[in-house]
């Protein structure tokens, strides 16, 4: 949905959303080689390991099963369709999380690497997508897209450089095709509010109709079926998990920034909540704190929760395998 929505931003397609998603899927799919990458069963973790640091996102491994009476009565069974069934062959996913949740299973293996910090092992990356609370959220598509294919988010900062939050894919997958509207008409912290709390507040809703219409798209406020009746009643003024201000929202994030207690519900409620540690903060507790939160990285600020900057799924494969090979 993602790119659906990046796909609806640009261009001007949002003058006609019906003939824009009429596009072929390669329209919308990113250029980018090697994301996705079929292995053989047989490979070893070590070159799994090997393929997501080269800039392989996810791999794609066949399933094999012993040939036994019960699975050769159903091989003259009608094959029923399923997601993971192509060509007769069942694949499987693997993605960065599941690699370095197998890895920390074993975490004592690396010792003493996972009780370092962060920063003592130079891993916090300061190449981040940033955006400005009050910018347009629409100057941020590219940004989004990039994030995308990153597996990341842009990070949301005041004028002084303090997370407020992020727009993240997973916050804009949960969203529909109207959501393209929001980041044409809003900006990236009204944008934040838009995709947070369970739902547009009606009042954002009212915002991006008014603006659709102020440009003379009223086709499109028709096809997308954009109507405050469609949004969340609850005002952003009235429920304390929903305030625009970006005053309101810091104060919120002060009071958590030293808060480790996130679950992932609170994730599915929160979706632009930032998941954030400190420089000082172990290896091992960043890569419990990503896998608890099922996002690839974790973002990395000071006391004052001005952004640092990211340590993601990556980094953390890259300093595990180096310490492999120097064990070797």
């Amino acid at each position: 949905m993602v790119d659906v929505i990046c796909h609806l931003c640009e261009d001007g397609r949002l003058s006609s959303p019906s003939s824009a998603l009429k596009a072929p899927l390669t329209a919308i799919l990113p250029n980018i080689p090697g994301l996705v990458i079929h292995v053989d069963p047989s490979s070893s973790l070590l070159e799994a390991i090997d393929l997501i640091l080269q800039g392989a996102q996810n791999l794609v491994v066949p399933i094999v099963t012993r040939c036994t009476t019960k699975t050769r009565r159903k091989q003259h069974q009608k094959p029923t369709p399923t997601p993971t069934l192509h060509h007769g062959r069942e694949f499987c996913w693997l993605t960065q999380e599941d690699v370095v949740r197998f890895l920390l299973n074993s975490i004592g293996v690396f010792s003493p690497i996972p009780a370092l910090s962060i920063d003592d092992l130079g891993i916090v990356s300061a190449d981040v997508l940033v955006a400005d609370y009050h910018s347009p959220a629409s100057s941020a598509v590219e940004a989004i897209a990039s994030s995308l294919a990153d597996q990341t988010s842009v990070a949301i900062v005041d004028g002084d450089g303090v997370l407020i939050g992020e727009i993240s894919p997973f916050a804009l997958a949960s969203c529909d095709e109207t959501a393209a509207a929001a980041v044409a008409t809003l900006s990236c912290g009204d944008l934040l509010a838009y995709i947070d709390c369970g739902g547009p507040p009606e009042e954002l809703v009212r915002t991006v109709k008014a603006r659709l219409e102020e440009r003379g798209l009223q086709a499109t406020v028709n096809e997308l079926a954009i109507s405050p009746s469609n949004s969340n009643p609850s005002s952003p003024s009235s429920d304390e998990d929903c305030v625009t201000s970006p005053t309101s929202v810091l104060l919120r994030k002060l009071g958590r920034c030293n808060s480790r207690s996130f679950s992932y519900s609170s994730r599915l409620v929160r979706r632009s909540e930032a998941i954030v540690c400190n420089p000082k903060s172990s290896l091992v507790a960043v890569m419990i704190q990503a896998i608890a939160h099922r996002v690839n990285y974790v973002w990395v600020i000071e006391e004052d929760c001005s952004l640092i900057g990211i340590v993601t799924f990556y980094h953390m494969l890259e300093v595990l395998r180096d310490h492999m090979d120097n064990l070797a």
